[in-house]
């Protein structure tokens, strides 16, 4: 799950980015209104966290640029202002949540997991693709009942592919929620963390779309 950040406070966007990536979150961080406005409407996000207090364009503007350019990801604004009117004008610019500072990170973790997966189109928490099940609230994976130990990597993709199960997932799209921006990614890694998770859940569960990605499937053929 990718993450865009916009926080003008660079002590505070650390030890938020910090503890998102503790929970495997892909973190992307924008300083000012400008780099953000500009980073949500040309990039893959899965959701954002918006400040409204922002040096050059003010949060609420960025906002309104975001959609008024139709882009769906889901916004979660986190700003100090919590008065009534700021709630007002950020719903009305299209924030899909808002929670006001001082806030605890266990609780902006489990309300980013619920935007990203009702913006999947799911209702409940648990996903499930055959014998795997994803907790989407948790963020914790089962296979036939008992859980499923992964790497940060591992659970990126998987996580991403079960959003989109029996759906084709472009490769390029892959490597943009699991890797970030300044990563130096070889050539064949995502090949390499397909063929680990392959052999934790099943080969013939992970289908290779030649040219276009991969797919999880329930479906197992004899």
């Amino acid at each position: 799950m990718r993450v865009l950040l916009v926080e003008d406070d660079a002590d505070l966007g650390s030890r938020i980015a910090s503890a998102l990536r503790l929970e495997n979150f892909v973190v992307d961080i924008a300083r000012d209104g400008e780099d953000a406005l500009h980073a949500g409407l040309t990039e893959l996000f899965d959701v954002a966290i918006l400040d409204l207090g922002l040096p050059k364009i003010d949060g609420i503007s960025v906002l309104k640029g975001w959609r008024e350019s139709e882009r769906n990801l889901p916004v979660l604004v986190l700003t100090a202002r919590d008065g009534w009117p700021d709630k007002v004008a950020s719903f009305k610019a299209g924030a899909d949540d808002f929670l006001p500072k001082p806030f605890k990170v266990e609780e902006l973790v489990l309300r980013l997991r619920a935007l990203v997966r009702r913006a999947a189109g799911y209702a409940s928490a648990r996903l499930n693709c055959g014998p795997l099940v994803f907790d989407a609230q948790l963020g914790t994976f089962e296979l036939d009942g008992l859980p499923l130990k992964l790497t940060a990597l591992e659970w990126r993709v998987l996580s991403c592919l079960i959003l989109r199960k029996e759906t084709v997932v472009d490769r390029r799209e892959l490597n943009e929620r699991v890797y970030e921006g300044d990563a130096e990614v070889d050539s064949n890694s995502m090949e390499v963390i397909i063929a680990r998770l392959r052999k934790k859940i099943g080969a013939e569960r992970i289908e290779t779309v030649r040219g276009r990605g991969y797919m999880l499937t329930a479906a197992v053929t004899s």
